[in-house]
């Protein structure tokens, strides 16, 4: 129990104060400030006629007196402070201004864009991928739209505000981070171990789509693996035009149907399934009127159910697979939230699988869509996380009694108001947008194959009512299991028991719920190498020590392999922390600049301190 209680008191949370090193990654080097991120924002939903707006913004931090109304009002400033590189937050390295937003100012982001001259009965669509926290959008002085919640896209048709020539675009941004009670994920202004240095603004691609007034807003893709059947639905802006679908297979018409926007059904034949070995996909073509759209699906099951000895065991397309997951934060030095090239995307997919890995949990962050698109074409199965926000968790209640106590765990309903209190979620405007937000995720990633498991609370930060969120996201997507709560404070709802179990040794754990789910460990490890000249800070953290890199080797393929053999025992798999160094954590795969890959390349100047 003392060395429980030293572990636990090493890992809390401490604010720091030092300054982290400077550390960049080779994509990092090479960005092209000019055109940053380049590629297509929505691989599921492509038009050929769109235009990028990542780049170089003017910028500037105004100062007010109630910034949480302010942001609201057109706040562009006199003078500007400098030039930011979009999509990067000012606080990233890359955006080249490397400062947070003073408390008492708004983060003003402003350029001039040029579009190709609209045709009769056509629109431009603005694009948002993702802004922290709140903004108004403006253009020529007037306002186009605004938006809360800094994980979710957003857009807004701009073609009454366009004037001939050079058209003025401005975002107000207000981001609290942890003075506030909104989703923010592990970014904290008072950052450290575990949480990370916070940012706010424009983090994920800004673009513009040339589109017909009539066109298609919004595809839901649902292939039927078992039946060979592909549903297709649209949401579209006017008109009652038919739609058009058809599907390909290496360039070759396979299916094709018309019918109404409210559906229409292909089928297929005997269809080709999607897995981590065989990661196939079928194109797609669907035309509404004069518009018409390029995507992508993949036919394959994901569920849980019992094997020959009645384990209830994860199974895709209807065979048990035993999940060895790696827990992938998405940070990364000098993009913090914000990858810094496509290419370093699929660096950290592949060299996970490479690995051993079938299976990332995406940890705490909806990621930009490229990402699922690349797990989806190279086979990495993806755990999705939603993203957590509420009060400031308190330690004692998410961290040291749960895990000195394990029997605690059964002590919490958390459909009672009064334990919301206590988990961080007894802000109303909080749980509205928590539950306003996975409604959103679910819908729009729920086409992306990799996606196999939806993953709602973690470790009870603002954790309340997981039970009814279950069945809201159960009714919005039958189709993938459900990890309830993953850690602690289960109410024995979902499709798993998910424990973290860092301190003890791995075994099955009891499960008391009325019927049978999957056991997953779905953290554990940790295991810390620290590498001085690849590390933001000077000391470790983590988990355990070692005294060369051999020992940490030697640990971590004993604690994998112990891990696994638990399988026979009804184990249905792990997800391990995790896939690179963060910040003042040394217990990643990788190093925080993903130069060094800890199980393959023997660092320079290797430390054990």
């Amino acid at each position: 129990m003392l060395f429980l209680d030293r572990a636990i008191k090493s890992s809390l949370h401490k604010p720091q104060t030092s300054e982290l090193a400077a550390l960049t990654t080779e994509w990092g080097e090479r960005l092209d400030a000019e055109h940053p991120l380049a590629e297509h924002p929505k691989p599921q939903m492509q038009r050929e006629r769109w235009i990028s707006l990542n780049g170089v913004w003017d910028y500037a931090f105004v100062a007010c007196d109630d910034p949480a109304a302010a942001w609201r009002d057109d706040c562009g400033p006199e003078e500007y402070d400098g030039s930011i590189v979009v999509p990067f937050s000012p606080e990233a390295p890359l955006s080249s201004v490397g400062k947070r937003p003073p408390a008492d100012a708004l983060l003003i982001e402003s350029r001039d864009i040029r579009l190709p001259a609209l045709g009769p009965g056509e629109c431009a669509i603005l694009h948002f991928e993702a802004v922290d926290w709140a903004c108004s959008v403006w253009l020529n002085g007037k306002k186009a739209c605004e938006h809360m919640g800094g994980y979710t896209p957003f857009s807004c048709d701009i073609t009454p505000f366009l004037e001939d020539g050079p058209n003025r675009l401005s975002l107000s941004i207000y981001d609290p981070s942890e003075k506030g009670a909104q989703l923010r994920g592990k970014q904290r202004i008072d950052r450290g171990t575990m949480w990370y240095t916070a940012q706010s603004g424009i983090w994920q691609s800004v673009w513009c789509e040339i589109v017909p007034e009539q066109h298609i807003e919004r595809l839901e893709i649902a292939p039927d693996a078992d039946a060979a059947l592909l549903k297709v639905r649209a949401a579209v802006s006017e008109g009652d035009a038919p739609l058009e679908v058809e599907v390909l297979d290496g360039g070759l018409v396979v299916a094709q149907a018309t019918g109404s926007v409210r559906g229409v059904e292909l089928a297929l034949g005997p269809v080709r399934l999607w897995s981590p070995d065989d990661p196939h996909l079928y194109d797609l073509i669907v035309r509404y009127g004069d518009d018409t759209v390029r995507s992508y699906c993949a036919f394959r099951t994901a569920t849980v159910e019992p094997d020959e000895r009645g384990h209830a065991r994860f199974c895709l397309n209807h065979e048990p697979l035993f999940l060895r997951g790696i827990l992938n934060q998405g940070y990364w030095p000098d993009g913090l939230l914000t990858a810094p090239s496509d290419e370093a995307l699929v660096f950290d997919i592949e060299t996970c699988k490479r690995l051993g890995f079938n299976m990332m949990r995406m940890h705490i962050k909806l990621e930009r869509e490229r990402f699922y698109y690349h797990a989806d074409r190279l086979g990495m199965l993806i755990w999705q996380d939603m993203v957590s926000g509420g009060s400031l968790p308190s330690d004692w209640q998410t961290q040291q009694k749960p895990t000195l106590f394990p029997r605690s765990w059964t002590s919490i309903d958390d459909s009672r108001p009064a334990a919301w209190v206590k988990l961080a979620a007894g802000d109303r405007a909080y749980r509205e947008e928590w539950t306003a937000t996975v409604h959103e995720a679910v819908l729009r990633l729920s086409a992306y194959p990799s996606i196999v498991t939806w993953v709602l609370f973690n470790e009870s930060w603002g954790q309340f009512s997981a039970g009814e969120a279950t069945r809201m996201v159960r009714a919005l997507d039958p189709t993938r299991p459900i990890l309830s709560v993953s850690g602690w404070y289960d109410q024995g709802t979902g499709d798993y028991m998910g424990i973290h179990n860092y301190f003890r040794p791995q075994r099955i754990w009891r499960d008391a719920a009325a019927r049978p789910r999957a056991f997953m460990i779905s953290e554990f490890g940790g295991l810390t190498w620290h590498i001085p000249e690849h590390s933001s800070f000077p000391k470790p953290c983590g988990y355990a020590d070692f005294t060369s890199i051999g020992a940490w080797r030697a640990a971590l393929s004993k604690l994998l392999s112990d891990t696994r053999a638990l399988e026979r025992d009804g184990l249905s798999g792990y997800v391990y922390t995790q896939v690179s160094d963060i910040e003042e954590e040394t217990n990643g795969l990788m190093s925080y600049d993903r130069r060094i890959i800890k199980l393959e390349t023997d660092p320079i100047g290797e430390s054990g301190s």
